[in-house]
């Protein structure tokens, strides 16, 4: 049985052994085709193309960085030899409680908030379509969550394998807009807590500052104290939680009815349905990430099984409280002024009857957001040198520091506009989520099931799809997304059908056009390209 830190141990010393090799002659690590001539060895010698000087320095960095136990690994292939040799029953437990510790946040419970207060939906209808639909967006990230462990690459590197080379460059770019985007709100979500707390004498701005600042080092360190914090972040999360259920509930309204007519209702049931199917679905892009350590044997049904699980545990947990304490805004003043002044400071009433008791469980909850930002921040510094040559050889360290920094400064000047962010950003993400998603299944379902994948020419153009069905399918599926939106800024033709908000039905089209016309092309692609 492997032992209980294997992950970190592995991950340490397999930078470690990454830092010589980039002092030494070119070596392979691709040891799962080593008997077949038919895939040449990868190399992963860093040569810098900048200047000889500039890529001694970068080097430098990276192994004073080995020697603090920070990760210098990159965008590189996990080769089989590197990973994991056995893996224990706590390695499975982590594969259900880092997503438990990255879900179970307040983002998520203010998510919830946006049923009744924004949508005018019952308790019931509300938590119905939060289940059904996170339901949805979970099975996706599930699914391509176990990819980590098959292919030893970043998912955002296995999307090479059906985009192409230059598409997939504009999938990268989407989803770190995605991946800052969240980080932004959990920040924003972060300080309105922190701010409520302790009203007058900290700001929200400076509540947004600690939340970037403590998520920055956790992710700056890598997969090895990720791993670690992930692990025992979700504990007090749950228990102040749970504390927040049954202080809150009595407060919770179960009897009102949601607002409007009948198509009026449905069309809302389908846009906060479909919203949190675009919170689910967004942990798709980056779900292989965290398990490229994990062995080739490891078990596709475990890793897809504990995902779903944990996914769906903690969305529910979570949302249904946000939807519990939107509820009573409307019967309790003192909600109607908490959420007026923020979804985090009405989080921060929930625990009024503890007085100060509550105070320091929402400073927890306030906190458990890191859990939440360090996620995509790890995985941003990553998705980063997927731009280009020059890109990777920009240790993923500084690329962190980019993103913390971009998005610290969107929280602090958006920071009062929290309902239009979620309401907007997050289904607007969805779309290019949804339509990715249906590339990448057909490709892997019709292409590849019976031939495999050649995990050596991950960075390899002349062994990838050259791209055009891909990018020509993307399109497609954005149109069918835009005609079927409906935001607050922008109702599609489709969408303006149902109701008097019309129904945001853009994840569904923009899937299905996409799955539509990509198999066709394909065939036309590999016909006359070959590959």
């Amino acid at each position: 049985m492997a032992p209980e830190n294997e992950i970190a141990t592995v991950a340490a010393r397999n930078e470690k052994a990454d830092s010589i090799k980039q002092t030494e002659e070119p070596v392979s690590y691709e040891q799962d085709k080593k008997n077949d001539s038919t895939y040449p060895p990868e190399q992963t010698s860093r040569y810098n193309p900048i200047s000889s000087r500039l890529g001694s320095l970068i080097r430098m960095f990276e192994q004073q960085l080995v020697e603090y136990n920070f990760e210098a690994r990159g965008i590189e292939r996990v080769a089989p030899d590197e990973r994991m040799k056995k893996l224990s029953w706590v390695s499975y437990a982590q594969a259900l409680l880092l997503w438990v510790s990255i879900n179970l946040a307040a983002n998520n419970v203010t998510l919830g908030m946006l049923g009744p207060a924004v949508y005018g939906l019952s308790f019931k209808d509300s938590a119905l379509c939060a289940f059904f639909g996170c339901l949805v967006g979970a099975l996706v990230a599930s699914w391509m969550a176990t990819w980590g462990p098959i292919s030893g690459i970043r998912t955002m590197a296995f999307g090479r394998y059906s985009m192409g080379w230059w598409p997939s460059k504009i999938i990268v770019l989407l989803n770190l807009i995605q991946m800052i985007g969240y980080c932004l709100i959990d920040c924003v979500v972060g300080g309105q807590i922190l701010s409520a707390v302790s009203p007058g004498g900290m700001s929200v701005a400076v509540g947004i500052v600690i939340i970037a600042i403590i998520s920055w080092v956790v992710a700056t360190f890598g997969i090895q104290v990720f791993h670690y914090y992930e692990r025992f972040a979700f504990l007090p999360q749950l228990i102040v939680i749970c504390i927040l259920f049954g202080v809150s509930s009595s407060k919770f309204d179960l009897s009102t009815t949601s607002l409007g007519d009948a198509r009026t209702v449905a069309g809302n049931r389908l846009s906060f349905f479909s919203i949190c199917v675009s919170a689910a679905i967004t942990y798709a892009p980056l779900a292989a990430d965290f398990f490229v350590y994990y062995p080739e044997h490891t078990s596709r049904t475990s890793i897809f099984s504990l995902t779903l699980i944990g996914l769906i545990c903690s969305f529910t947990m979570a949302i249904i409280c946000g939807i519990g304490l939107a509820s009573g805004i409307n019967a309790y003043p003192e909600y109607a002024t908490a959420y007026n002044k923020g979804q985090g400071a009405l989080i921060v009433e929930g625990f009024g009857p503890l007085h100060g008791f509550g105070k320091f469980c929402s400073v927890i909850i306030a906190l458990g957001l890191i859990a939440n930002t360090v996620a995509p921040t790890y995985s941003a510094g990553v998705d980063f040198q997927i731009l280009g040559r020059y890109a990777e050889k920009v240790p993923r360290v500084i690329w962190n520091t980019v993103g913390v920094i971009i998005y610290t400064v969107c929280a602090l000047v958006g920071r009062s506009y929290l309902s239009e962010i979620f309401t907007n950003f997050l289904a607007l993400m969805g779309y290019w989520v949804a339509i990715w998603t249906a590339i990448i299944l057909e490709e892997f379902l019709i292409f590849r099931f019976r031939t495999g994948y050649n995990w050596a020419a991950w960075r390899d153009p002349s062994k990838l799809p050259i791209g055009i069905a891909s990018f020509i399918a993307f399109v497609v599926g954005w149109v069918g997304a835009v005609l079927c939106m409906a935001q607050v800024w922008y109702i599609g033709p489709i969408a303006k059908l149902v109701g008097d908000y019309g129904a945001d039905m853009g994840n569904y089209i923009g899937f299905s056009w996409a799955a539509l016309v990509y198999p066709p092309l394909r065939y036309l692609e590999l016909h006359f390209v070959g590959r």
